[in-house]
């Protein structure tokens, strides 16, 4: 069954929302953003967005859920087309920079820049992912271990939060310079320092 033209029309203008919200979330001076600037920014009224939208809290957890989505599509890429574990670590690193420097809006989802003042549940939802990213640097680095590419007493739980711990700062940096510090600058250099030798 075909969707109606009703359905299609109310997800491009829920499409049209979010790309709106996310551009908004890349002006560097950080405005306030509401619905009514919002609705004034696509042009309609605050009535058709919430049409879609019942609040804002709603539109933020449909970005994180983009976010979610676009990661780990690309993550279990990476994971089932790389067969060196130690080659996906620096893979997915690199994803996760990449990412930041490709959607400044989204990162300051990442960090919980733009969620302080919406409902909690949305930082819980920032928070798992978190988790999640981080459980999924764990899983390559046990990956590695097993390939014998690295050493065997390596803590992994270790290793995997400083990674993220290094990821999260280069996205803090990135935000709080209103998006003026590349998170890749000095990649090459500070890759040398963050990885074991084992990992080189």
């Amino acid at each position: 069954m075909k969707p109606s033209n009703q359905s299609v029309k109310s997800s491009e203008r829920e499409d049209q929302i979010l790309q709106a919200l996310a551009r908004m979330l890349e002006y560097p001076q950080r405005k306030k953003i509401t619905t009514t600037v919002l609705a004034a920014q696509l042009e309609i009224s605050k009535s058709s967005l919430y049409r879609c939208f019942s609040n804002k809290s709603q539109m933020f957890e449909a970005l994180i859920e983009f976010i979610e989505r676009t990661l780990f599509l690309l993550i279990n890429k990476i994971l089932q087309d790389e067969n060196c574990g130690i080659k996906q670590i620096e893979k997915l690193l690199l994803l996760l920079l990449g990412f930041s420097q490709k959607n400044p809006g989204m990162t300051r989802i990442l960090i919980g820049d733009v969620l302080v003042n919406e409902n909690e549940h949305l930082q819980l939802r920032i928070n798992q992912l978190h988790d999640r990213l981080e459980a999924t640097l764990k899983q390559a680095l046990r990956f590695a271990v097993s390939e014998h590419q690295i050493t065997t007493n390596l803590d992994v739980a270790a290793q995997a939060n400083l990674f993220m711990c290094f990821v999260v700062g280069r996205w803090y940096q990135f935000v709080k310079s209103e998006f003026r510090r590349d998170p890749l600058a000095n990649w090459e250099v500070q890759r040398l320092n963050l990885l074991p030798a084992e990992l080189l």
